[in-house]
């Protein structure tokens, strides 16, 4: 891909200012500006489509990482016999907070960390700073919650099983963005120190303590709160038939590809079934790992069969009709469904490299998904700087909507897929929190870190802050508008008894009313930008 010029081109020949940066071949810069926005809009919304299916591939990884748990001798003090116990490796708090919430949030930490990189040297700080991080947080508090109440099946409830550990995680995604304006605005007026950066750094950790002890109920440290009953595995198992094609089974660990299984995650879709590809022992009875008290031998998958389940990655990549769609009665439907997956197959063929999740309990393909989520989110943020140039929008206004939606995407996809799969609302609501508490503490915090560390030995001075004026006000909005959010989940567990779910139109009333919040944030923070009020 073209790289965009660095520095802002105009044509002065021109009646009006023409955009010249274009994103991969120079002869965008002689189309009209309304085909272009027209163009890039189009763009964004395919690289959405692709970030939501990677975040289902993250997502499984994930899963998996969270499953594998260790062998544990004990000695049964009746029978004074060794008996072996697998316990979960992963805290389920820990796991929300750190694989799950800076697994999604890993967007928006590389952006900010590549640019605090190129910006060394410089005594003011990136353009991708504050003003970004609470339009992303407004994304991930009111849009996000939008979807995921409206996910689960008409009538079922989904609610918060360990409601001590999510006041914690809640106090520390508003002291987040509380701490930045005393920092911004008060302590070191549009300066930061390097003491600062540390402080902010170092809070991410004081995070991870304070949920972990609420967890294990410390005392003196932990509220002192019941918890109902949680259930054993973090995802429960999927009840999914073996994929054969004719009388033959695939592979030992085949891919299951049916029509219902589809590689792209549609967050519109409110109770679709299992989502992305899934692999399965089709050959011997699954063992999954649990922290049962009986004996249990791990299964590990042959290099054959992984070898073989990687291969058919590529091959349904590049299959457009698979045998259950062959089976539809409606010719029209058939061709549509293979139209739309070969719209698709760049997305899939890619994808493909990402090796399945049995490799090394899953952190391989974790970690290739966490490369992937990052370099799609690179090219959303290019093509919201094209089309803030193309429209004349204000680049504020698109960090506000388009970026923040753009880096926040593979949040919204995490957060709604474990909304759909998870028997409580625990880490589908830690992952909005918890996300909010990342941007800040290790996405902002980091980059802040590198540059006032290189400027307090190189120079001797701190960071400058920009465009630090309207954030404020931003600021202002978002805490008030976020009252109402958490006032109405706080409603709906004392009247419904649980924050996700419920009667359908009481689920999408309160879908309508968090939207309603997010629009008053940001047309009342668009406003101010652009001097109206």
């Amino acid at each position: 891909m073209a790289s965009l010029n660095s520095t802002s081109t105009w044509d002065s020949n021109l009646s009006h200012e023409r955009c010249l940066f274009y994103f991969i071949f120079h002869f965008e810069t002689k189309l009209s500006h309304g085909l272009r926005g027209f163009l890039y809009f189009l763009a964004l919304a395919y690289c959405f489509v692709g970030l939501s299916a990677i975040t289902d591939r993250f997502f499984r990884s994930m899963e998996n990482v969270v499953k594998h748990s260790r062998a544990v001798e004990e000695i049964d003090p009746l029978t004074n016999t060794k008996v072996i116990k697998y316990e979960k490796v992963w805290n389920y708090t820990i796991a929300d907070i750190t694989l799950l919430a800076f697994g999604t949030s890993f967007p928006q930490i590389s952006l900010a960390t590549i640019d605090a990189i190129r910006n060394i040297g410089s005594l003011t700080a990136g353009g991708l700073g504050p003003g970004t991080l609470v339009g992303s947080a407004a994304f991930d508090l009111f849009p996000i919650h939008a979807v995921c109440v409206v996910v689960p099946k008409a009538g079922e409830l989904k609610r918060i099983s360990d409601i001590g550990v999510w006041l914690v995680e809640l106090f520390w995604s508003f002291w987040a963005y509380i701490w930045l304006y005393i920092i911004l605005k008060i302590w070191t007026p549009n300066v930061i120190t390097l003491w600062e950066a540390l402080l902010t750094v170092a809070q991410f950790g004081l995070l991870l303590i304070h949920a972990y002890a609420q967890d294990k109920r410390w005392p003196y440290v932990s509220l002192p709160m019941t918890r109902s009953e949680r259930p054993e595995d973090w995802v429960p198992e999927e009840k999914i038939a073996p994929y054969r094609d004719g009388n033959k089974t695939r592979d030992n660990y085949s891919e299951v590809d049916e029509d219902r299984n589809s590689i792209i995650v549609d967050i519109f879709s409110i109770h679709s079934a299992n989502t992305g590809f899934v692999y399965e022992n089709v050959a011997d009875t699954d063992i999954h790992e649990s922290s049962s008290e009986q004996c249990r031998v791990d299964t590990i998958p042959h290099k054959d069969d992984l070898l073989s389940v990687w291969k058919m990655q590529f091959v349904d990549a590049l299959t457009l009709e698979s045998p259950e769609s062959k089976k539809l009665n409606s010719k029209s439907l058939r061709v549509a469904k293979a139209l739309w997956k070969l719209v698709l197959a760049p997305w899939r063929l890619l994808f493909a490299f990402v090796p399945p999740y049995q490799i090394a309990n899953g952190w391989i393909a974790f970690i290739f998904s966490l490369v992937f989520i990052s370099g799609i989110a690179y090219i959303v943020t290019k093509i919201t700087d094209l089309i803030s140039c193309v429209t004349g929008i204000n680049a504020y206004i698109i960090a506000l909507t388009a970026l923040a939606a753009g880096t926040s995407w593979p949040d919204l996809v995490a957060s709604k897929i474990a909304a759909e799969r998870q028997i409580t609302a625990d880490s589908a609501i830690a992952n909005i929190t918890c996300s909010n508490s990342v941007n800040i503490y290790i996405g902002i915090g980091v980059p802040w870190l590198i540059d006032t560390l290189y400027n307090y030995i190189a120079y001797k001075k701190p960071l400058r802050i920009e465009n630090a004026a309207g954030l404020s006000f931003s600021l202002l909005i978002f805490f008030a508008t976020s009252v109402g959010c958490i006032g109405v989940l706080v409603f709906r567990r004392l009247t419904l008894g649980a924050e996700l779910g419920g009667p359908r139109h009481w689920a999408w009333l309160t879908s309508f009313y968090l939207m309603l919040l997010w629009l008053v944030f940001v047309v009342l923070s668009s406003l101010q930008v652009s001097n109206i009020i």
